[in-house]
């Protein structure tokens, strides 16, 4: 279900399948396929969807789970307009070695680089 030639889409929408998906509202619940969404909608720069995106890396829902992911995605929801994003990222660091997190700041800077 997700577009075809890897064009980005609308994404509000995007993110509006992945909480549908998320949550099993009006679809069977799909963790993977939410996910999908998400990070659709995410590389679009939607703060909601990076937001869960971390959540869903801190927690290992639909995905192994992968803390520098979600301190990355966590990282990149807070500046944007999610106050949640860094206190979500502040309450992961204490279970992350420095490497882990400065292999996610990098990440976090490789993906604003990227979507400029």
């Amino acid at each position: 279900m997700v577009p075809s030639g890897g064009r980005p889409g609308r994404p509000a929408a995007q993110f509006n399948l992945g909480v549908m998906y998320d949550k099993g509202d009006g679809v069977p619940q799909d963790y993977k396929e939410a996910i999908q969404w998400y990070r659709l909608a995410a590389d679009q720069g939607t703060p909601s969807a990076q937001l869960n995106l971390g959540f869903m890396y801190d927690k290992g829902i639909g995905v192994p789970q992968n803390y520098v992911q979600a301190y990355m995605w966590y990282s990149l929801a807070g500046p944007v307009g999610s106050a949640k994003g860094p206190n979500n990222r502040d309450l992961i660091a204490p279970k992350m070695t420095r490497v882990q997190i400065a292999e996610a700041q990098r990440l976090a800077r490789e993906w604003k680089r990227h979507v400029k």
